[in-house]
């Protein structure tokens, strides 16, 4: 296989160890006494509702929202779709639905919720006298600002009706058995789709206070509402979570090490550099390149040949007008300049959901000469990176990596291959 053929099968198998029908069976309750209803919301909840039904023998029924162009084929449950990252109207009932089908349920039913990333935005339930259009322009804002996802989630959760452990409390006193997948550094449950199963402590002070840090322009009833606070999040131990249980199905870590065994079966050796890594994706290509810098002349911290492998979840802070391009084309890149042609080096970035940013590609690959291809085709890299639209760059080169939608979602994957 030739270095990009590697990357692009290192990539499938990161994305394979995350699906949903490898990771839910171990973790489903036994049948209960009453009925049995699942929910969820995320790019992964169709995905997670159909391997839930294939495992799952009793009777079933319920509802989940996922992003357009994720849904799966299902039986008992009914899939929902909705926007993302902006939410839509479609979203907000969607959300309303979900809410009605688990409020009226007891202690001898059960609720077993699909949570995975996306869920924010596509489980939108804003406060009674916000409307949809304001939470989706402070959504916008909050993108563009370079904000990071435990910042943006503070602020999701004191505007919503849904999230910071509010639809867990709305199944009180039903048991509730939430499967969660991880696209988030660190893989804080809170911050998984804003938490609507979790319990936090984020306060209207804090989401106050990073809508200032951002200077987001906040309309005045959004300024009214959370300087009264009517209605703070689910408190980790209030009595209304006290029969839901929190399962991580699947970790950014997880698939790390799934294509470190592979890159080693293949005569690699892995290094697994960290999986919750954040930061301004420029910045952090810039820093992977200085790390292939000292491989390649000092053989550290590893010798090639090697792929050195990274997660998380990078940003890009937008200013003035931008191009197209999400922030793993951004990161590759960048690190392709910061290597100005290094020789034997090849890299791959890709977001595990298939979506990098709001394009059709999950990423790009990249390649020793993809400088020169670039600037052979009339393609300045280091202009189109100032103006964030690496998506132009890397589909005048033919390297843009297009999955669709994988249904499934454990963050940002990366790998770098130097040769011997």
């Amino acid at each position: 296989m030739s270095p990009t053929e590697i990357l692009r099968q290192l990539f499938d198998t990161a994305v394979a160890a995350a699906q949903p029908d490898r990771r839910i069976p171990a973790f489903l309750p036994s049948p209960p006494k009453g009925q049995t209803v699942v929910v969820g919301a995320g790019k992964s909840a169709a995905a997670m509702a159909r391997a839930v039904e294939q495992a799952w023998s009793g009777p079933l029924s319920g509802v989940v929202v996922t992003r357009y162009g994720h849904g799966a084929e299902t039986q008992r449950v009914e899939v929902l779709e909705a926007a993302h990252p902006v939410p839509d109207a479609n979203g907000m009932a969607a959300a309303e639905r979900i809410l009605a089908t688990v409020t009226p349920l007891g202690a001898d039913d059960l609720v077993i919720c699909l949570i995975s990333g996306g869920g924010s935005a596509l489980l939108t339930l804003p406060p009674v006298g916000i409307g949809l259009e304001v939470l989706a322009d402070l959504n916008r804002q909050l993108l563009r600002s370079g904000a990071d996802i435990g910042d943006m989630n503070a602020v999701r959760k004191n505007l919503s009706r849904s999230s910071g452990g509010r639809l867990a409390a709305a199944a009180y006193p039903a048991q509730v058995v939430s499967l969660l997948i991880s696209d988030v550094p660190g893989d804080d449950l809170r911050a998984i789709a804003s938490g609507p199963t979790v319990g936090d402590a984020a306060t209207t002070q804090d989401a106050l206070h990073i809508l200032q840090k951002y200077d987001i322009s906040v309309p005045p009833e959004v300024l009214a509402y959370l300087q009264a606070n009517p209605d703070p999040v689910v408190a980790p131990g209030d009595e209304r979570l006290s029969t839901t249980t929190n399962h991580l199905i699947a970790a950014p870590q997880q698939s790390l090490v799934a294509a470190a065994q592979q890159a080693e079966a293949w005569g690699y050796q892995p290094l697994i550099l960290g999986s919750a890594i954040e930061g301004e994706a420029r910045q952090v290509g810039i820093v992977h390149a200085g790390i292939v810098q000292q491989v390649v002349q000092y053989q550290q911290p590893i010798a090639p040949p090697c792929i050195l492998l990274s997660g998380g979840e990078t940003t890009v802070t937008v200013t003035g007008a931008a191009g197209k391009g999400g922030r793993n084309c951004e990161f590759l890149l960048s690190l392709a300049v910061a290597l100005k042609g290094q020789e034997k080096v090849w890299a791959i970035a890709c977001d595990t959901d298939g979506i990098d940013g709001s394009e059709d590609n999950a990423g790009a690959v990249m390649g020793p000469l993809i400088l020169s291809q670039g600037r052979d085709r009339g393609f300045k890299a280091g202009e189109l990176l100032a103006a964030h639209d690496s998506y132009s760059f890397f589909e005048g080169v033919a390297a843009l990596v297009t999955t669709g939608p994988t249904l499934t979602n454990v963050n940002d994957f990366r790998a770098i291959l130097i040769d011997a």
